[in-house]
């Protein structure tokens, strides 16, 4: 189970256009600016590689599962990163689960980014949708969120030169792997993000340092960061992190939840790598997309098809027609007679049976 990861409880008013600029917009600092922009492709290389955590109760009864996947990818022409979390569970019986993709240049901005939390209860439904992308200058964000029947759109636009420093809820991701390799967050980085209202709120990050940790039977040292993400309105939320020497997340817990996700299993103790992760193409923005172009390709073929060949259309509906009049018992005898008249019109087919073994 992954929790709510819009922090900030801010009601959330429909906008459009700008108009979420209307209040002061906060800036990312300087030193976080200059963190994202000096990335070492060495750096994000080391980043490639799955996490697969445990969600755990506090009585130890196992919720769920988090995964996160990293790898090398082109968005159009252009490199990046393309980043895949899930989480799965449920909550008292009840499914739930969020699911956040995005596309990162090797500079850490994102390009599009698609979020999707859900809840299932009986009765009673929780459904929340949000799609960021890079257009024209501006990043243009559309949330859906749908409780029960009740369906509420909102939207807004900024421009992409007040979200320097931006860090979202897929590559806040990749940004603490790369602070654990480092083992070091800079003093006085400070980032912006989105709360709920999908107005600019402020994140921070800080040195947990090191402790030990037993993972499949090991007691390992491992690096702490601590993710906060501060609210006008409410408390700050705040996450607590710890990862092995290669980046790999071995615990993360919101502080105040009852809910711990756990690495079981050392990466060096799997011999055949990690668990493969179920694929869900149609959460995967590239896959999806490749089978919507070859959905258009294969109907486009089709119409041009038929259009060459009329009587298939004529053939096919004297059939059907035929056959609703006899209702036939053996449809499949019916249809070998049917057709067997038209064998007349063509010379007969050569033998194309294999020769015996």
């Amino acid at each position: 189970m992954m929790e709510a990861p819009l922090e900030d409880k801010t009601p959330a008013g429909a906008s459009a256009g700008t108009e979420g600029l209307d209040r002061e917009v906060l800036k990312a600092s300087d030193e976080a600016i200059t963190f994202m922009s000096r990335t070492e492709p060495a750096e994000l290389q080391k980043c490639v590689f799955p996490d697969c955590l445990v969600t755990m109760s506090e009585g130890g009864r196992d919720l769920g599962k988090f995964t996160v996947t990293v790898e090398f990818t082109r968005r159009g022409q252009q490199p990046c990163m393309l980043l895949h979390a899930q989480s799965q569970g449920a909550i008292n019986d009840s499914p739930c689960g969020t699911t956040v993709t995005a596309y990162i240049t090797t500079d850490l901005e994102v390009l599009e980014e698609d979020y999707h939390e859900y809840v299932k209860l009986k009765g009673h439904s929780l459904d929340k949708r949000c799609h960021m992308v890079q257009r024209d200058g501006q990043m243009v964000i559309n949330k859906v969120t749908t409780v029960g029947e009740d369906v509420t759109k909102e939207s807004i636009s900024y421009p992409m030169s007040v979200l320097r420093g931006l860090v979202t809820e897929g590559s806040h991701l990749l940004l603490m792997r790369l602070i654990a390799l480092r083992k070091k967050v800079p003093e006085h980085t400070i980032f912006v993000s989105f709360n709920q209202g999908l107005h600019i709120i402020h994140t921070t990050f800080r040195e947990l340092g090191l402790k030990q940790l037993e993972v499949g039977g090991e007691t390992v040292d491992v690096f702490g960061v601590e993710r906060i993400v501060h609210s006008v309105e409410d408390s700050p939320s705040t996450w607590e992190c710890y990862f092995l020497a290669d980046a790999h997340l071995a615990s993360r817990v919101q502080v105040g939840s009852p809910v711990t996700m756990r690495l079981l299993q050392l990466p060096s103790q799997l011999e055949k790598g990690f668990e493969k992760i179920p694929l869900v193409w149609e959460e995967d923005m590239q896959m999806h997309s490749k089978f919507l172009d070859r959905k258009e390709e294969l109907k486009a073929d089709h119409a041009s098809y038929l259009r060459r060949h009329p009587e298939i259309r004529a053939l096919i509906s004297d059939f059907l027609q035929f056959l609703l009049l006899r209702k036939p018992d053996d449809v499949f005898q019916f249809a070998r007679e049917y057709f067997q008249a038209f064998a007349s019109h063509y010379p007969p087919e050569p033998n194309l049976k294999p020769p015996s073994l």
